[in-house]
């Protein structure tokens, strides 16, 4: 049997009532797959444990991203599958004991099976939305929409004077090698030991002073010295470009984010648009301030509609899907 950490054996005593019922439903028999291609990977007391139970297990636990596979043969895998049959023992337990048959254990069962529904309904509205098209559409869209900056990439030596830094000017009009001195001299930790290599960068992500050294400068013009935060900055302009857009691969997790978002959004302003809602607070904190008070003799209530401020919010799609 493993040994559970005291957070997991929480969330597996949360889970006792949920799982409790489940297990008095099935008989050994009962062993058509949940989902196509679905495998036994264990039996308690005769009842089946699937591979689809540990994977939707170590998604919840944030051990692997949805949709993402899970190999029976990882060591990943056994020590979730240990927990999910730790959690089946503790459910059968808790039945045992008559645990499911109160009133408060009737309320969390219902409570999880509304959790559970609404959760694959938007995992089925999100899969029919989303597809390689849409993805598509929203990166070409975001790409059209995003101004592409200018790049530089440039070598820098930074000293602590500009006596220090005068001198390093007069090294490389003297042949020196800027990898060299970048090495011998320069106070920057993070780049002296690649020859001062900072990589491309915007002149918008620098502190000012780069941005205004670099304005006129070529691919191998050497610019400097100039005050730096930390000393006194020479660079070397290695390359001028356009900013490189995120390729599509690079930009869909963000993309099908964005988009996940918006069919949420979309699905709960629709299921709010039909429902009456009555929000029975009498300190309703997302109430609107003078608004008329209801009749003492009922409770106020407040209704909401598609528009309420309680339905998420998606994210502007260029804040996600193109950087």
């Amino acid at each position: 049997m493993s040994v559970l950490s005291v957070q997991r054996i929480l969330t597996a005593l949360s889970l006792v009532v949920v799982l409790g019922a489940t297990a008095c439903s099935r008989t050994p028999s009962d062993e058509r797959p949940p989902q196509p291609g679905d495998i036994v990977v264990a039996r308690v007391s005769g009842d089946p444990i699937w591979a689809s139970d540990v994977k939707r297990e170590a998604v919840a636990q944030g051990l692997i991203g949805e949709g993402e596979p899970l190999d029976p043969a990882t060591v990943l895998f056994r020590r979730v599958l240990d927990e999910v049959i730790d959690q089946e023992l503790l459910a059968r337990e808790a039945e045992r004991q008559g645990l499911d048959d109160t009133p408060l254990a009737r309320q969390r069962l219902e409570a999880a099976r509304k959790r559970i529904l609404g959760d694959m309904l938007v995992e089925t509205v999100v899969d029919d939305a989303i597809t390689g098209r849409a993805v598509e559409e929203l990166y070409q869209e975001q790409r059209r929409l995003t101004e592409q900056s200018e790049e530089f990439r440039a070598r820098m030596i930074l000293v602590r004077t500009r006596e220090e830094a005068d001198a390093v000017m007069s090294l490389l009009a003297n042949g020196a090698s800027f990898e060299a001195l970048a090495a011998d001299r320069s106070i920057d930790e993070s780049t002296r030991f690649n020859g001062g290599d900072l990589d491309y960068f915007t002149a918008d992500t620098m502190p000012p002073a780069f941005g205004r050294a670099l304005t006129d400068a070529r691919a191998g013009d050497t610019v400097g010295p100039f005050q730096a935060e930390g000393g006194w900055a020479v660079l070397r302009v290695e390359d001028r470009r356009q900013e490189q857009p995120l390729t599509l691969e690079q930009a869909r997790p963000q993309i099908l984010r964005f988009l996940t978002y918006d069919q949420v959004r979309q699905l709960l302003e629709r299921l709010r648009g039909r429902a009456e809602i009555e929000i029975l607070l009498r300190d309703d904190p997302m109430a609107v301030p003078g608004a008329p008070e209801e009749p003492a003799s009922a409770p106020p209530a407040r209704r909401e509609n598609a528009a309420s401020p309680t339905a998420p919010v998606a994210p502007s799609p260029a804040a996600g899907a193109a950087q």
